[in-house]
């Protein structure tokens, strides 16, 4: 039997074709084209899904369930997204859109827990009791799996990691509230950190890096400046492990887990990111008299977000 996994982002949408392992048989992607109505985003990525099955030589008989893993507040039982930030949906009906398309069950989760369970399923955090997984993209993604389970809250809106607050009344969030970790550590906030502090230097190394265009600079900007031995690069880097450290400790201390896996595209910096997180981290990490938590790299990359949605059908 086979599943179909979908990965609902607020720049395209991923799909894929994944075997009981865990496995993507075959998987592809479509822009999400967030400013449209949801019927028409919901239809491209049953199409998607389709288009793919078909390229598999399978069909419809094949396919267990479907799994969509979406930006926001699920509720599985009702089959609908409650709500979301990135994208505007609002008490959107999910699964009857999709199974107007496909007429298979339609599991619903959030997309930060999907890539939780993806890798708890296959990736950096198989084989683990309690693992938090962490995305470092537009915003802070989290997903907690404990005892091979999704933890999600009383009424499934829980685990938004990247929204609590490490300093009150600081950056505005787009979620509304001031001082989230995710204004700070997100990709986002790295790279208006870098903004901001190459408008204050015109002449140094950042500028340079992007030929002068400050809409080039990007969240490898500042650590390619620090590799150059810039010293605002560094200061600005410096910084910025800093906040990811703050709430990476904060979530060691509240869930002890045995791993956390770092995701999204500023953890692409490897051990040059995580070796001073990690430090920073241990230090503030509460009982010094067990195991720290482990903090690795994401295993699957992009493919974490398609096979955990794909999978939830196994978790029910």
């Amino acid at each position: 039997m086979y599943y179909i996994g979908i990965d609902l982002g607020g720049t395209n949408i991923a799909a894929g074709i994944v075997d009981e392992e865990g496995k993507i048989i075959k998987k592809g992607s479509v822009p999400t084209g967030a400013h449209r109505h949801y019927t028409e985003i919901l239809k491209d990525m049953a199409e998607l899904s389709l288009n793919l099955v078909k390229e598999c030589g399978l069909s419809l008989e094949d396919i267990h369930s479907v799994g969509i893993g979406s930006p926001g507040a699920p509720d599985n039982e009702k089959g609908m997204i409650l709500y979301s930030n990135n994208i505007a949906f609002l008490n959107v009906p999910m699964r009857d859109e999709i199974q107007k398309y496909i007429p298979k069950p339609v599991n619903i989760e959030n997309d930060a827990n999907c890539a939780a369970y993806g890798e708890y399923i296959a990736g950096g955090a198989k084989g683990t009791r309690i693992s938090v997984t962490i995305t470092l993209g537009t915003g802070i993604g989290g997903g907690i799996i404990i005892d091979g389970r999704i933890y999600t809250g009383s009424h499934h809106a829980g685990a938004e990691l990247g929204h609590m607050v490490i300093c009150v009344d600081g950056e505005q969030c787009t979620c509304g509230r001031k001082g989230c970790w995710e204004a700070y550590a997100s990709a986002t906030a790295l790279i208006r950190m870098t903004r901001e502090a190459a408008a204050k230097n015109l002449n140094g190394t950042i500028m340079k890096l992007v030929n002068g265009d400050i809409s080039k600079i990007d969240a490898k900007t500042a650590f390619d400046a620090k590799r150059m031995g810039d010293s605002i690069g560094a200061a600005i880097v410096d910084k910025y492990v800093k906040y990811l450290a703050e709430g990476l400790a904060n979530i060691c201390n509240i869930f002890e887990p045995e791993v956390i896996c770092i995701g999204g595209g500023v953890s692409k910096e490897g051990e040059y990111l995580l070796e001073p997180v990690r430090k920073l981290v241990y230090e503030k990490f509460y009982c010094k008299q067990v195991p720290m938590p482990k903090i690795i790299p994401a295993v699957l990359g992009n493919d974490a977000g398609i096979i955990g949605a794909a999978l939830l059908a196994k978790q029910l």
